[in-house]
């Protein structure tokens, strides 16, 4: 079983710990959060060992678990990675890209493995059809949320759209050419609601919008790639993926043809994957234990990550 602390004991940060307390992959030392107070209510209820300082944490573990806010991610990780340990690291990566860079670096040096928390990745709505995405040349992503102070430290983009930047560039296999964004604060300093318009080498085209003071909660995404559109509902654990194939010269009764401006006839069908039940986080850090043990790339690199927070930054700097 591979030692693992996890530096951080907010809400995020608590369901890290009763996860890995249940794993048998991880062997849960302990953890470490700066709110004395916070730190000494976690402990006391859960019955998790509390380290009053940072450094004997990571000394005492091989994998650290990073929860913390934003801000904090790089200094925590580069504690970590130089004394040798591996890293998950909760999205975004880090607050600047210069950071994110520095930890690849790091990373390579001190030969070491990291995974960064994209959960949606590990999302059993995405992961039913995320193989039947295949070139896609449209893609409209809503993700919208109602007001919640936690996150606000940082943009709707860093907070959200995030997510859905990640599960885009890892199905679209091509260069970002050209991107466009507006965003606007409303309750926050910093934006709350933003569109970004993406355009890859390829020709795919990538419309996202997230907000953080919606009515209702939605994250759906739409896929549009030659004779298919496949729809993910991430919130609702949904999936219908629509089929086109040249029709039959005999159609059936109830088949559903539809004919172009030219005469081409092509049948429409309708696909309902089965999406199993799971819950991401677990599977997230359970993958990542899998890639120490077996010496295999993580399912979220840090170079993944590092290149989803570099479209989060150029989408920002639209604004």
């Amino acid at each position: 079983m591979l030692k693992v602390g996890v530096l951080g004991a907010g809400h995020l940060g608590k369901i890290h710990l009763r996860l890995l307390n249940e794993s048998e992959k991880y062997d849960l030392i302990g953890f470490y959060d700066p709110d004395a107070i916070n730190a000494k209510k976690v402990a006391d209820e859960f019955g998790y060992t509390n380290f009053e300082n940072i450094n004997t944490l990571i000394d005492a573990v091989d994998v650290v678990d990073i929860v913390t806010p934003t801000l904090s991610h790089f200094d925590c990780a580069k504690k970590a990675i130089e004394k040798g340990r591996h890293i998950f690291i909760e999205k975004p990566i880090t607050n600047t890209l210069a950071e994110a860079d520095e930890l690849l670096a790091l990373e390579k040096k001190f030969n070491v493995k990291g995974q960064v928390g994209h959960v949606e990745r590990f999302n059993p709505a995405f992961t039913a059809v995320n193989e039947q995405i295949q070139n896609p040349m449209f893609i409209e992503t809503h993700r919208l949320a109602e007001f919640n102070p936690r996150g606000t430290d940082v943009p709707v983009v860093l907070d959200l759209m995030i997510h859905d930047i990640d599960a885009i560039l890892s199905v679209v296999d091509s260069e970002v050419k050209a991107i466009h964004a507006s965003g606007v604060s409303v309750i926050s300093n910093s934006p709350d609601i933003a569109n970004a318009r993406i355009e890859f080498e390829s020709g795919c085209v990538a419309n996202l919008t997230a907000s953080r003071i919606s009515l209702k909660n939605m994250r759906k995404s739409r896929f549009f790639q030659k004779d298919a559109y496949i729809s993910v509902d991430f919130l609702e654990k949904k999936v219908e993926v629509v089929r086109m194939q040249d029709a039959p010269e005999v159609p059936g009764d109830f088949d559903m043809i539809l004919q172009n401006a030219e005469g081409i006839k092509k049948q429409i069908y309708f696909e309902n994957p089965d999406v199993a039940t799971n819950n991401a986080i677990s599977d997230e850090l359970e993958t990542f234990a899998d890639a120490i043990t077996n010496n295999t790339e993580p399912v979220v690199s840090l170079k993944q990550g590092t290149q989803a927070l570099k479209v989060a930054l150029q989408i920002i700097n639209c604004f």
